[in-house]
């Protein structure tokens, strides 16, 4: 029977937040990867590993082959592969998770555009806030967020937010089975990605670091399907079915906290006050306009 309580049970409330901390350090752990493994090839790897052999085991979703594809591409091309390839040497774990949440943004924007969706002054003033707290991190370049890095990861967020109007439109209105489209859409992920390793990075280097990555870049490589596909989608997807989207959406809002939290705690991140004034308003910017009930 499903639930339709304005507050999370708190096992479930446990659950939400074991979600958003597994997205959130995952920033820390994909570091560790990418010790290893170049960045369109890891990203490869973990599309790859979420394809086979998991869809075997889950149904495809009710949608177009084309919706999948599409997702497929601007999930795993767009949003992994320019994030996996920042990443690398070009932003931290710790901004990389905050500067990603401008999808929220770009997927507002998109759907203003393409679905003449309306949103409220409260959303329009979230967005300002969201955009000080880029420009602020823009104005503050330097080791820690490269201009290319910069660019990458808004790359990225902008592909998600791709990403979520097609499965808006493939949808039709149902809430779907979102671990079922990662599964089916990976199909069409991980050749494009390795592909594009085997044009930018090079047979030599794929085969040696098949070769000799260490079992903390393997691990890393078994988390991202294990650990933020097989369960926290599923876990997420579990929640939505149980209590309205507006009750458990706004934990997403601590995904970038983890992130930062964990890049500060575990690699030594500095945290001076214009990184803290950033994350608050893009946090702030992102609560006001997911808690005010953006659309109309």
């Amino acid at each position: 029977m499903t639930t339709r309580s304005r507050t999370l049970a708190p096992s479930h409330l446990l659950l939400a937040l074991a979600v958003v901390a597994i997205w959130g350090t995952n920033f820390v752990v994909i570091g560790i990867g990418l010790r290893d493994f170049p960045p369109f090839l890891f990203a490869c790897l973990r599309f790859l590993f979420s394809a086979i052999p998991l869809l075997f085991f889950v149904h495809r979703p009710p949608v177009a082959w084309r919706a999948l594809v599409l997702f497929g591409l601007f999930l795993g091309v767009g949003q992994f592969g320019l994030l996996f390839y920042a990443m690398r040497s070009d932003i931290t774990p710790g901004l990389a998770s905050l500067v990603i949440q401008a999808q929220v943004f770009l997927t507002i924007g998109l759907s203003m555009w393409i679905f003449g969706e309306h949103v409220k002054r409260a959303t329009l003033a979230g967005m300002a806030l969201a955009a000080a707290g880029i420009a602020l991190i823009a104005a503050n370049l330097d080791a820690t967020a490269t201009p290319v890095g910069m660019i990458c990861v808004l790359g990225a967020g902008l592909s998600w937010a791709c990403a979520n109007i097609v499965v808006k439109q493939a949808a039709h209105g149902k809430r779907p089975d979102m671990l079922a489209f990662v599964v089916w859409a990976s199909l069409f992920a991980a050749p494009p990605l390795g592909l594009i390793s085997v044009g930018f990075e090079g047979v030599d280097a794929i085969g040696h670091s098949l070769r000799h990555a260490r079992w903390d870049a393997w691990a890393s490589a078994a988390w991202q399907v294990i650990g933020n596909t097989l369960f926290a989608f599923a876990a997420w997807g579990w929640l939505l079915s149980r209590y309205d989207a507006a009750v458990v959406a706004p934990y997403a809002l601590l995904v970038p906290v983890f992130g930062i939290a964990s890049s500060a705690l575990l690699l030594g991140e500095a945290l001076p006050a214009w990184k803290l004034a950033a994350a608050g308003l893009v946090i702030a910017g992102i609560a006001l306009a997911s808690l005010s009930g953006r659309m109309r």
